[in-house]
């Protein structure tokens, strides 16, 4: 399960600020990735499962992506476009035969080639109804398929798309919107496919001559609601909300929440799936945050997009990324399958240790790691005073890599009592993997 939201000028210090928690399960690996901006001669390139064409050109981009997949859960291009998507849980069947683009490889396609929102929106939408989205979700999970939704964003504007199948409906933002694991639009959407109507129709989802809600339509309710993506977006667009000038500290803050479970005394094995920064228990419960994003579109086109590059962003560090500078792949290292040197499994590791003596070790980790970020939110502004990012993210990547090593020199205590299943569980993720906790 995911999170995304966005908040126009209108709302914020004056940037357009969009963020995103990515939820997949606990040992799928997140990896940051830049690809620079190219021309191509090659006429296809093959996305997850199937092969398309090319483009002639391609745009620098910014990604957080699972590592075994071509596309990307989030990212942003030089231009400034930046999207999230979500999985959305419908009544329309699929094939599964892997023969469609994934979510995540529209949203990496429209990235590399849109230079707008509304460019981005009709890239994703031309690509889905030529190719559909029949394409597996899952790491270890096979028979995970979902259609998606998207929320799109550049410095002026915003976007929510919304699809099922090969059809989808769009709606332009005004000031700020959130979006999780469930359709949202109404009838008042702005555009749609051609045929929705038709297509409403015939697959029984909508009396001939009703008014055509696509949330109605297509929803499926028993999913939604057992995702509870309705109790984080309230979370989400609340936070928003409760901030008369929304800044990248404040939306880090939103992707940190743990909804009704906020406070001292909290701790992962009362987390549900109403929290926005996600703590997977066990089958109820099965998704884990492993990768966020913050991004800061600017008007001046000097961007900067913040990622933690690890899991858990209540336990993790936001870094200052920045197009034409240091390489964050290079910096994080990309992660594989099984624990490895990267950012991502080093971070694990103390995740997984923090999880039995949460309380104690989230304050030691959120002391260090919250005077980085002010460290490095000051540095941000400075440079974008003195249009000089410098050497900003490779000391930000250096500075959060030596605290995370004193952080894993700390020894964790008896966890005590603690839910049966829960250490179950994290024995069994632990084990599969190879990660010795």
């Amino acid at each position: 399960m995911c999170d995304t939201f966005v908040a126009l000028p209108s709302v914020t210090s004056g940037n357009t600020i969009l963020a995103k928690n990515s939820d997949r399960e606990p040992n799928e690996a997140q990896a940051i990735v830049r690809f620079g901006a190219a021309d191509h001669s090659e006429k296809t390139l093959k996305a997850t499962y199937i092969e398309i064409p090319q483009a002639k050109h391609t745009f620098e981009v910014i990604l957080s992506k699972p590592f075994w997949i071509w596309g990307a859960e989030m990212g942003v291009n030089e231009k400034g476009v930046a999207i999230g998507n979500e999985a959305v849980f419908t009544r329309i069947p699929f094939a599964k035969k892997n023969n469609g683009l994934l979510g995540m490889d529209l949203l990496r396609i429209a990235l590399e080639r849109a230079d707008s929102a509304t460019a981005a929106a009709k890239c994703i939408t031309d690509h889905l109804e030529t190719y559909g989205q029949d394409a597996m979700s899952g790491y270890h999970d096979k028979n995970f398929y979902y259609h998606n939704s998207f929320l799109i964003a550049d410095p002026t504007s915003a976007i929510v798309l919304e699809t099922v199948d090969r059809h989808w409906a769009l709606k332009k933002v005004k000031d700020y919107r959130s979006i999780s694991n469930g359709l949202t639009l109404e009838s008042d959407f702005d555009d749609s496919s051609k045929g929705l109507r038709e297509f409403s129709e015939k697959s029984g989802r909508l009396k001939h001559g009703a008014n055509l809600s696509f949330r109605e339509a297509f929803s499926d309710r028993f999913f939604t609601y057992m995702s509870k993506c309705t109790v984080r977006r309230q979370t989400t667009e609340g936070g928003v909300r409760a901030n008369s000038k929304l800044d990248a500290r404040t939306a880090m803050g939103i992707l940190r929440s743990h909804g009704a479970h906020d406070g001292p005394g909290f701790s992962p094995t009362i987390s549900s799936m109403g929290s926005v920064c996600l703590h997977a228990k066990g089958p109820v419960t099965p998704s884990q945050t492993t990768g966020s994003m913050v991004a800061e579109l600017r008007p001046n086109g000097k961007h900067t997009v913040w990622l933690t590059g690890s899991a858990a962003p209540c336990l993790s560090l936001f870094k200052p990324v920045y197009f034409g500078s240091a390489d964050p792949g290079v910096l994080a290292g990309v992660p594989t399958a099984a624990p490895d040197a990267s950012l991502w499994w080093r971070h694990e590791l103390l995740h997984r240790r923090a999880l039995r003596d949460y309380p104690r070790m989230h304050q030691l980790i959120r002391e260090e790691y919250d005077r980085l970020e002010n460290d490095f939110m000051r540095k941000d502004i400075e440079a974008h005073q003195t249009k000089d990012t410098g050497d900003l993210t490779k000391n930000a990547f250096h500075e959060g890599d030596l605290v995370l090593a004193r952080m894993l020199k700390l020894e964790t205590r008896d966890p005590g009592l603690m839910s049966l299943i829960y250490n179950l569980q994290w024995k069994a993720w632990n084990n599969k993997c190879g990660l010795a906790v």
